[in-house]
């Protein structure tokens, strides 16, 4: 099985190193030095980590066979993608892989089905549910656990508990103006 690990972003000196966005819980052991990773576009690949650091909060990586700066700049927005037995289990307690969420049946505290997890969306601030609804629209749910309250990958489904609004039209409004 596949998964993506980082993204390249812009060249970094001009030595051949770049900076990445880290899109795993495990960089210490996917982004380590001789890790062989394939690459989206499949093209500019497979590339071979020779060495890693972080600089000012960003990991900067060097591969093996690009040396200078424009060699680097060509690689920026690749995926970089490493290969893991699909039985493997993040180390902690509370982390999943996206396959294990995808096609996850979603339903609310008190059993209303919301419909199923069709997608993962991955942004800096937090992780997004993409819910596909039985009507065929739309909802997306913050990854977060004040919202979604379990995962149960044996029953094949994650429980929300959504504040009003998230998934219907409950909105409270609240406004100052209303005291009056």
């Amino acid at each position: 099985m596949q998964l993506v690990v980082a993204r390249i972003g812009r060249a970094h000196g001009i030595k051949g190193e770049v900076t990445v966005e880290v899109r795993t819980d495990e960089p210490e052991l996917r982004l380590a030095p001789g890790a062989v990773l394939a690459t989206d576009p499949a093209s500019t690949g497979p590339l071979t980590i020779e060495t890693g650091r972080v600089h000012s909060g960003r990991l900067l990586l060097r591969f093996e066979g690009v040396g200078d700066r424009s060699a680097a700049e060509a690689l920026r927005n690749t995926l970089l993608i490493a290969e893991i037995d699909p039985e493997e289990l993040p180390e902690g307690e509370d982390e999943y892989y996206d396959h294990q969420l995808m096609d996850l049946d979603v339903v609310t505290t008190d059993g209303v089905e919301v419909g199923r997890i069709t997608e993962i969306s991955h942004l800096p601030s937090q992780d997004l549910f993409i819910v596909e609804r039985p009507d065929g629209s739309e909802v997306m749910i913050p990854f977060v656990a004040e919202i979604v309250t379990e995962i149960d990958l044996e029953e094949q489904r994650a429980v929300v508990d959504p504040p009003p609004g998230l998934i219907d039209d409950r909105a409270e409004i609240a406004s100052s103006r209303d005291e009056s």
